[in-house]
């Protein structure tokens, strides 16, 4: 692998430390959806090559490797952070509020969490912030597949309800069809995020 993707683990299990947690969250930059945040404890010392930056998978290995993580871990949360909460907070305080949600709902408490990019002022727990931490932590790699997944899933279930939007293909992120969709339809009401200017100018259009 090009990166060392057990690096930060290792140096907190020489420490003496057993769980760790891994946090990441996807969907931020959508225009429609929850932004999705999971947390993973994978077992001490775990191991597993395929794992790495969910965007970097294709959607096969993603599924498949959601189902493996899901069965290996210690312990896992997946929070929806759904849009009108986006709105109301703005998406890094949804982001960062998702990864409190997701660490204080594990049933194991975390030795160390190991958070991407995001820093965490939390009293509870004990908090490493790694950029791009996505491609360079097995647990937060993890994280980012587990929300991917969960995301992604969410999303096409959703599209049979709104077909015209074609969710299935884009999963509200910023894509031309997306826009055609806006300006021909209009936003959702609590599925759009209005605090968006794509979604404001479509609403002034409509």
């Amino acid at each position: 692998m090009k990166n060392n993707m057990y690096a930060y683990e290792n140096k907190y299990f020489y420490k003496g430390y057993k769980n760790i947690a891994g946090v990441d969250e996807v969907g931020r930059g959508c225009w429609a959806g929850p932004l999705v945040v999971a947390s993973v404890v994978l077992p001490p010392r775990y191991r597993n090559d395929k794992i790495n930056d969910s965007k970097t998978l294709s959607i096969k290995k993603r599924e498949e490797l959601f189902d493996v993580i899901i069965k290996d871990a210690v312990d896992y949360q997946i929070i929806f952070i759904d849009s009108t909460e986006v709105d109301k907070l703005n998406p890094k305080k949804a982001s960062i509020e998702g990864m409190k949600r997701a660490l204080s709902s594990l049933k194991v408490k975390p030795d160390i969490c190991l958070v991407d990019y995001e820093k965490i002022n939390d009293p509870n727990q004990k908090v490493e912030s790694i950029t791009k931490g996505d491609g360079k932590s097995i647990s937060i790699a993890a994280a980012s597949i587990v929300a991917k997944v969960a995301r992604d899933r969410y999303m096409i279930q959703i599209s049979d309800k709104y077909p015209q939007y074609n969710f299935k293909k884009h999963k509200g992120y910023g894509t031309l069809d997306h826009l055609k969709a806006l300006k021909k339809y209009g936003p959702i009401k609590n599925f759009h995020r209005f605090s968006y200017k794509p979604v404001q100018k479509a609403t002034n259009t409509k």
